[in-house]
């Protein structure tokens, strides 16, 4: 019987892990390198080793009511797209609320996890950790969830680029970026064009004399800006448009979808134009990247070929001259280094999770990893979901297949991924959202009855339908049952309404001559119809007519 866990990082991962085991009853103990809270989004000025590191200006690119976690709406007050400082205030909040910090053990390192001596009887591990003074301590627990996340160890692929050791210049990853302070009237190239890259060439193109930005595929760019200006999350993720996805073809999804950022800015016009379809890959989301090419302040170029001295050449044979910095926005490996080379099964290009959280060849499924996840969506939902499902697995709630069984639907996902998605080393796995969410839900016994809604409540049964896929929905029924679910489903857009009515209006009144003119249009339009319809079939309508003249005996 599991009781005590281990946590292994206390980011937006670790903590809800630490919630769900509080939740089933076992005794969490979570151990954290760093002297707070929040993982990736607690900005330090000075990039530490073997930490997620952000920078100065970051902005997260989810919305606040489809990235906060299922029973802990975030502030209404809160601007929809929030600044990594009040991420880790409504982090902060959760943990406070919740109780979690006292199970938090900061500035204490876990130096590996090893199968306790009666692990193939118990399932137990042995942890060894290292206070900050350089104490060491081993512990003994009935299971390890493992949240320590995939931005942790940056790639810097500089023998992908001959000559970069003539550059004259100075080179960083994105990892080391904390603001353009040193790029003032610079010239600056930056190397990949995913979200940080465009993030790190709109601030730096702000003051430097010119930023070049190098990519080797392209990227589809979309606007966290919808219709309406709706944040665009919570107008395109919901269950009604998933549904389409599983009913027509893909291939009309990304026409359809191509055509219309296409409307917005003409991708090939732009240079943006990548060798991939929309939905192969999570697109770049920057509302500012178009403006700065179309004034000139970033220039979109092809691969570097090669560097030579302060000159970068690439595969198109132009160059850039005197450059002054080159940023790698290049990725990140990811790795487990704690956890013993014979724990993880590698499939592909990833490592080889059952449904992306538990290794598939352990004797006892006493160990778990969460937050190893990449979706068009934030990490929060998925990895409560995650934890939630571990929880109960550990407790003995819900048993998983033979390893056997777990392995060919390991190899069955990854043929899959590999099938729907660009992936490479950097980026081995992508799963969709909505539909992820719903296996795990499925798994835990939470996921939401359409069919039961429609019946039993119709005005909740709307919202879950045509509304955005909130993790509120999953937490309407079954275990972990929240009584505020349905409260929090009806009032999400009054939360994503309220940080915006910072002025007064008056609500605008329809006037008699707008009236007249909808009526107006309405009858011409109707009559234009009927017209239309007179003069290719003209005797349907007098025979109609005459039917519907009273019968003279």
């Amino acid at each position: 019987m599991v009781h005590r866990v281990a946590v292994i990082g206390a980011g937006p991962s670790g903590l809800t892990s630490i919630k769900a085991c509080l939740e089933e009853g076992m005794e969490p103990t979570c151990f954290e390198s760093s002297d707070d809270m929040g993982g990736l989004w607690k900005f330090k000025e000075v990039s530490e080793p073997n930490r997620a590191s952000i920078y100065r200006s970051l902005t997260i690119n989810i919305s606040k009511e489809m990235m906060c976690y299922s029973d802990f709406p975030i502030p209404s007050d809160y601007p929809n797209y929030m600044h990594h400082s009040k991420i880790l205030n409504y982090f902060r909040m959760y943990a406070d609320h919740f109780k979690l910090l006292k199970y938090i053990r900061f500035q204490t390192l876990v130096k590996s996890v090893r199968k306790a001596p009666d692990y193939s009887r118990t399932g137990r591990w042995e942890v060894l950790t290292e206070k900050k003074d350089g104490h060491e301590e081993r512990h003994v627990f009935d299971a390890v969830i493992c949240c320590s996340g995939h931005y942790t160890y940056p790639n810097l692929p500089l023998k992908d680029f001959p000559g970069i050791e003539t550059f004259e210049g100075k080179y960083l990853h994105s990892w080391d970026y904390k603001g353009p302070e040193d790029m003032y009237g610079k010239r600056v190239v930056v190397i990949g064009i995913g979200n940080s890259g465009g993030d790190i060439a709109v601030e730096t193109s702000r003051v430097a004399e010119q930023v070049y930005m190098s990519t080797r595929r392209g990227a589809w760019v979309i606007r966290q800006v919808s219709d309406n200006g709706l944040p665009v999350d919570m107008k395109y993720n919901t269950r009604f448009v998933h549904i389409l996805f599983q009913l027509f073809p893909i291939n009309f999804f990304n026409w359809f979808g191509e055509k219309k950022l296409n409307a917005m800015y003409d991708h090939t016009m732009y240079a943006l134009k990548p060798k991939h379809r929309l939905f192969s890959q999570i697109p770049v989301i920057n509302d500012d990247l178009p403006m700065k090419i179309l004034s000139g302040a970033v220039i979109i170029k092809p691969n570097v070929k090669e560097i030579c001295g302060c000159t970068v050449v690439f595969d198109d044979g132009s160059t850039v001259e005197k450059v002054d910095t080159i940023v790698f926005a290049t990725g990140y490996n990811y790795d487990f280094p704690y956890l013993p080379k014979k724990a993880m099964y590698k499939s592909g290009h990833r490592v080889g999770l059952y449904k992306h959280v538990f290794p598939p060849t352990l004797e006892h499924p006493t160990l778990a990893v969460v937050g190893f996840i990449h979706a068009l969506g934030a990490i929060m939902p998925q990895a409560e979901m995650q934890a939630r499902w571990v929880t109960r697995v550990f407790k003995g709630h819900k048993k998983l297949p033979s390893s056997q069984s777990m392995i060919k639907a390991v190899e069955k996902d990854t043929r899959n991924i590999e099938k729907s998605y660009i992936v490479s080393k950097l980026t081995p796995l992508q799963v969709d959202f909505v539909s992820y969410m719903d296996e795990i839900a499925g798994d835990i016994g939470v996921r939401p009855s359409l069919l039961w809604l429609f019946f039993t409540d119709y005005p909740l049964f709307k919202r879950v339908f045509w509304g955005p896929v909130t993790a509120y929905q999953y937490r309407l029924m079954g275990p972990g049952k929240w009584e505020g679910a349905r409260r929090a489903i009806f009032t999400q857009f009054d939360r994503m309404y309220q940080p915006l009515k910072t002025r007064k209006l008056e609500p605008e009144q329809p006037s008699t001559a707008r009236r007249l003119v909808k009526m107006s249009l309405t009858v011409m339009a109707g009559g234009a119809a009927i017209y239309y319809f007179h003069t290719r079939n003209p005797d349907v309508i007098p025979t109609l007519l005459s039917n519907m003249r009273p019968q003279r005996v």
